[in-house]
């Protein structure tokens, strides 16, 4: 009963599947009440500021968890907030995504230090901005491998060890880890026939795996588009881990929420 007497707003501009239920379902094993605030339904769907919403939203809840396109609008929010504030996903990057998938690799491999991550496919969005930002402090190797249109800023990862490997055969080699996540990421739709012909040699599957360590490691942060970044062979095989990683961004969520109010 950490959060007992607690409410929390659920803030989404983006649809949801696992942040919105595992958050809820956190929420209440922790004994706290969630609000669900979709933009639609309050005032800052017309015109409402992001700043008057933070200060009237921190007179009446004890937290917020929110989930945006603009990274640039969280911190906006943050920065007018008197109560925690918790990345629910933007653009730029998806923390709590992170922290569960970090926490997966730990149970299933022992540790995350010292593993080589090789991401795949687009490596120019949230989820692999994460682990670039991961890269920088915790002591994972990670490998990116993409086409040139999709990799990252060259700012970002200037003064990391972070190695781009191109030719995805030779990405996967000694791999611990295989990670990638959709081709068209919320909002780029337009996009995505033009994504599914310049990403398809990155495509994750059982010729893929095969060149890796044999005991190497599917992930996907979910939702998957089947038989685009990866085959339906793989997401359901023995390498995958991506329903384990699932559920832990519940226990992970928890975690974070019983740090903030302990």
């Amino acid at each position: 009963s950490n959060l007992k007497n607690k409410t929390f707003g659920l803030l989404f501009n983006k649809s949801s599947t696992r942040t919105r239920v595992s958050f809820e379902v956190g929420i209440s094993d922790l004994g706290g009440r969630s609000l669900f605030l979709s933009p639609d339904e309050i005032q800052l769907g017309r015109g409402e500021t992001i700043e008057d919403t933070a200060k009237v939203l921190s007179r009446y809840l004890d937290g917020v968890v929110i989930r945006t396109y603009a990274h640039s609008d969280i911190l906006k929010f943050a920065n007018n907030s008197t109560i925690p504030v918790i990345n629910g996903l933007t653009d730029l990057c998806h923390p709590c995504q992170v922290l569960a998938d970090l926490y997966t690799i730990n149970e299933k491999k022992g540790t995350y230090k010292g593993k080589r991550i090789v991401y795949l496919g687009d490596c120019d969005n949230n989820m692999a901005y994460s682990w670039i930002m991961g890269a920088a402090s915790l002591g994972y190797n990670l490998v990116l491998s993409g086409c040139d249109k999709y990799m990252p800023k060259k700012s970002l990862i200037k003064k990391t060890k972070i190695e781009i490997i191109k030719d995805p055969k030779k990405a996967v080699r000694f791999a611990d880890v295989i990670y990638t996540d959709v081709w068209t990421s919320m909002g780029y739709e337009a996009e995505s026939r033009k994504r599914k012909r310049l990403l398809k040699p990155w495509q994750v599957n059982h010729n893929l795996l095969k060149l890796a360590k044999k005991d190497v490691i599917f992930m996907h942060c979910l939702p998957a588009h089947r038989g685009e970044e990866v085959t339906s062979d793989v997401i359901d095989g023995e390498q995958s881990v991506v329903f384990d990683q699932a559920e832990n961004r519940l226990h992970v969520q928890k975690a974070i929420l019983v740090k903030l109010f302990s």
